[in-house]
């Protein structure tokens, strides 16, 4: 079963369905939400939501980038390693999780967080904004995977490709009609783990996304892909 199919076989409790100002439906769906493909590896997934910080801090402080940044990298686009700590980062994630709309998907296996995707519109990650190589394709309206975590022990394991699933289904209800992300091409060979948190174009493409540009910082850089899937 590929990740597209997956999302489509989800199954979730009931949820308050809304109507957007796009005239389309969107669940505000704070409960569990469980998938064929997360259900392989033994998964829970679900959005994040304000009780959920602390276990999602588990895995963000099991070290590197995470545990400084709390997924803020993309959000502020002036936020870097020096005018910035990590409380003022997790700070704008808590607020950010008590809001309509889920930044994340944290994933639980045996009550443990062991895996993060974060995604939304495209208009909440300011550094897109101001980004010339990641600049917008087209005025479509888009939603934005940005950032996999997964725990150091649980690596290897198939968590990231789940949770690929599971923000395609949770970028679907929510009303997005397409999706887009700016992963690492490994094609040249194996990356350091650090290299690869925006995932990996071979996963992208394993759940149906095509490439639909790719760019350069200057002639001496490696191209940037930009991937994206319809819904």
């Amino acid at each position: 079963m590929s990740a597209v199919e997956a999302a489509a076989a989800w199954t979730r409790r009931p949820c308050r369905w809304n109507l957007t100002e796009f005239g389309r439906y969107s669940c505000d769906d704070r409960a569990v939400t469980t998938s064929t493909s997360a259900a392989s590896t033994g998964l829970t997934i679900m959005p994040l939501t304000a009780d959920r910080l602390a276990d999602l801090a588990t895995l963000f402080d099991q070290g590197g980038d995470p545990k400084w940044c709390w997924c803020a990298w993309y959000r502020v686009a002036n936020r870097t390693w020096t005018n910035a700590k990590p409380p003022q980062n997790r700070a704008l994630l808590a607020e950010l999780a008590s809001s309509a709309t889920a930044p994340g998907l944290v994933a639980y296996r045996d009550d443990q967080v062991v895996g993060w995707v974060s995604l939304g519109p495209r208009e909440d990650f300011e550094r897109l904004a101001h980004s010339r190589i990641l600049a917008p394709v087209d005025d479509r309206p888009v939603w934005s995977i940005v950032c996999f975590v997964v725990g150091k022990r649980e690596r290897g394991q198939g968590i990231a490709r789940a949770l690929l699933a599971a923000a395609i289904e949770h970028a679907r209800v929510n009303g997005a009609m397409t999706i887009e992300a700016y992963p690492v091409d490994t094609a040249e060979g194996r990356l350091p783990s650090a290299s690869v948190y925006k995932g990996t174009v071979s996963m992208f493409e394993r759940a149906g996304f095509t490439v639909v540009a790719r760019r350069q910082a200057n002639a001496k850089a490696a191209p940037r892909p930009i991937v994206r899937l319809e819904l």
